[in-house]
């Protein structure tokens, strides 16, 4: 199964050093039965594409964490693509959400998704607000709606190490 793993960029690097990734609460993302019922059409592209989005918006948690404890961490979300067959669904969070037990091997890792440095500012004003985005508050769903209007970029694993060399420049 195609699962996507939200992610930060120290997550990232971790990942080069150790050569797996190493998912926070084993908290993962993909087309799941719910998942697909939550949306009236789509074929399965457009559905990965739903889950992957549930990702960056988990990215963007992520960050406000390391932000607000004060981490000088780059302000992009990273989403981390991955093909594995022990998956539990996990219905009492978002309608994608999965749990996977332990970490990723790079082997098993099909892409890497990243923002791009234009993209920093939005995300770093998303994730001050995506808590108060998730209870409704429009202001803060606009400061999200902002970041998420950023395409993430795709690197093969291949790319990973050059992608972190070149972001911690």
């Amino acid at each position: 199964m195609r699962i996507y793993l939200p992610g930060t960029w120290p997550m990232l690097r971790r990942l080069v050093k150790s050569g797996k990734f190493e998912p926070i609460g084993g908290t993962a993302f993909a087309l799941t039965p719910r998942l697909r019922e939550a949306y009236v059409s789509g074929d399965d592209e457009e559905l990965e594409y739903a889950a992957m989005s549930e990702a960056a918006r988990a990215s963007l948690r992520l960050l406000a964490v390391e932000l607000g404890l004060g981490e000088d961490v780059s302000a992009r979300r990273v989403v981390v693509a991955a093909d594995l067959e022990d998956v539990t669904l996990r219905p009492d969070l978002d309608d994608g959400a999965v749990r996977i037990k332990g970490s990723v091997p790079m082997s098993a890792i099909a892409a890497v998704h990243v923002d791009s440095e234009e993209a920093e500012y939005a995300v770093r004003e998303a994730a001050g607000a995506v808590d108060k985005a998730d209870l409704g508050d429009l202001d803060a769903e606009f400061l999200v709606g902002g970041a998420e209007d950023h395409e993430l970029a795709w690197y093969s694993p291949e790319e990973v190490s050059f992608l972190v060399d070149l972001g911690d420049l």
